[in-house]
């Protein structure tokens, strides 16, 4: 049970739609199972035989819908998040853990650190997810219009799996402990309804796909409440403090996923 040097806390609900299907599961994992992870940490520095890092992997959704004046979002910006709307499972839970990482390091000298993705995608996320660029290519795959539940407006930046790695390897063996760090791209920041239009020219290009980009209303009521307008990072501090610095561009980084989800069309639910 103890021949290990780190731990790395990433299990949980991430995406909206499950996480809404399942809140006390969300919340259990992230914060019950990360006290469980911190309480060992803490118990195998009392004998001894201390962990070298503990990584928990937090979520940009502690950081609610910030104003414009706060974006891009730095890791000091504290978050405008309700603590009792249909995402507050995720989000809250998200916080308390970053909470108890922070006093675990301070009290027990855990050296634990947390890092805040922002919008990963890429080889791997699965085509049933339910997060947009895996729904989107679902749309391509089955040659059928790409579809937007919404008006296309709110913008965010997507950051390529193998830089995001990259970025939370960095963050357990580099970083401060009890210190959030930002794991993102800063551009380009993008709309839903730019990131559908270049999902179907990839499609086009790549898949010989012939659908438009329509927009719908969902049929769940709440789906759109508290959904933040825009998601930008400041990653200064993972540049100048882990040397972290993304390198694939958004345009590789989605032919690289379409090319992989045309070979994996199938998966269970997330």
């Amino acid at each position: 049970m103890d021949d290990f040097e780190y731990i790395v806390h990433a299990a949980g609900i991430a995406s909206p739609t499950y996480y809404r299907q399942h809140p006390i599961e969300t919340i259990d994992a992230n914060v019950g199972g990360l006290r469980a992870l911190l309480d060992h940490a803490r118990r195998r520095g009392e004998l001894g035989r201390p962990v070298e890092g503990l990584l928990f992997f937090s979520s940009s959704e502690i950081y609610g819908d910030p104003p414009t004046a706060e974006i891009p979002t730095s890791e000091t910006y504290r978050g405008n998040v309700s603590c009792t709307g249909p995402r507050a499972c995720y989000d809250e839970s998200k916080r308390f853990g970053e909470t108890l990482c922070v006093n675990f390091a301070r009290e027990f000298e855990v050296p634990v650190t947390i890092a805040r993705p922002f919008n990963n995608y890429g080889p791997g996320l699965k085509v049933t997810d339910r997060r947009v660029i895996p729904d989107f290519a679902r749309d391509v795959l089955a040659g059928r219009d790409i579809v937007l539940l919404s008006d296309g407006s709110a913008t965010r930046t997507f950051c390529y799996v193998a830089d995001a790695v990259v970025g939370y390897y960095k963050v357990l063996v580099r970083g401060r402990a009890g210190e959030p760090y930002n794991i993102g791209v800063e551009r380009p920041e993008i709309s839903m309804a730019q990131l559908a239009e270049r999902m179907a020219a990839l499609g086009r290009e790549l898949l010989g796909y012939s659908g438009e980009v329509i927009r719908r209303t969902s049929e769940e009521p709440d789906y759109l409440v508290d959904n933040p307008s825009r998601r930008c990072p400041v990653i200064a501090k993972a540049r100048e403090e882990l040397g972290y610095e993304p390198e694939v561009g958004l345009d590789e980084g989605l032919t690289r996923s379409l090319v992989w989800y045309s070979e994996n069309r199938e998966a269970v639910p997330a």
